[in-house]
């Protein structure tokens, strides 16, 4: 068994719980920062910041010689071969709100493929961790994803880009999706949705314009659990539209949502 994804994996655990420990804290406080970054609904507050500073600094205490990768502005060269794709808060607008549906994501890199990663969701009370090749876990337990292959009654995850144009083609997508499914859920966290469709709280997800630090903990989660994720528009973190489902329902999933439009953008 190869020891580096999970020594990495490890780590990631420890410092996902301490950031969690972190932001559970926050959520009694008033936030003293809230700005917008690309539009008025893309939030950053200061425990964003917090949280990421408190994952950087301890991945560089541990792994000195590693590059970080943060969305709220890490930025570590290393040399190591091994980089790390952090969100400090995954659902920030739903962290604002107190809403559940907000997690801590941090994954590890080697050649351009994730080997660990971990998607604490705070709220729910869970943590998800899978390494490259041995199975994903919540809250230390296996998790094999349950297959489900009848559209019609599947109940589907999304989420929705912050420019406004964007929105509105994604609107009339689901206009012609919702009718031929069970239902839509919009939790606001990508990675909460991966590891959702890992043990069965929703049956597929899809979205657009994910970044790496998005999806990296939450892909390889759902993946080890047996879900099959793919990209329709390149590698995973291009920006193109990302599909998770079991095997099952997989292939008739991608259809109705190409027929939606939903690969135009």
């Amino acid at each position: 068994m190869e020891q580096l994804p999970v020594e990495l994996l490890a780590i990631a655990r420890d410092l996902a719980g301490q950031a969690a420990t972190l932001l559970v804290d926050g959520l009694t406080r008033r936030r003293a920062e809230i700005s917008t970054k690309s539009t008025h609904t893309d939030m950053v507050t200061d425990m964003d910041r917090a949280s990421e500073r408190l994952i950087a600094e301890g991945i560089q205490e541990r792994r000195p010689n590693d590059s970080i990768v943060g969305e709220e502005g890490a930025a570590v060269a290393g040399e190591s071969g091994v980089r790390w794709l952090v969100d400090p808060i995954d659902g920030t607008t739903n962290y604002l709100y107190g809403h559940p549906g907000f997690a801590v994501s941090i994954a590890a890199q080697r050649g351009g493929e994730t080997i660990a990663g971990v998607v604490r969701d705070l709220l729910h009370g869970d943590e998800f961790a899978a390494a490259k090749g041995l199975g994903a876990t919540r809250n230390g337990r296996a998790v094999i994803a349950p297959d489900h292959d009848d559209l019609a009654t599947a109940l589907v995850a999304t989420g929705f880009a912050y420019d406004a144009a964007t929105r509105a083609r994604q609107a009339k997508v689901l206009e012609y999706v919702l009718p031929r499914v069970r239902d839509i859920r919009r939790m606001g966290a990508a990675a909460v949705d991966f590891c959702s469709v890992a043990v069965g709280r929703v049956n597929a997800y899809y979205e657009r314009e994910l970044s790496l630090w998005d999806l990296a903990a939450g892909a390889l989660i759902a993946a080890e659990a047996g879900v099959t994720v793919e990209s329709l528009d390149g590698p995973l973190g291009a920006g193109g539209l990302v599909l998770a489902a079991p095997r099952s329902l997989f292939g008739p999933f991608r259809d109705l949502l190409l027929s939606a439009g939903a690969a135009e953008g």
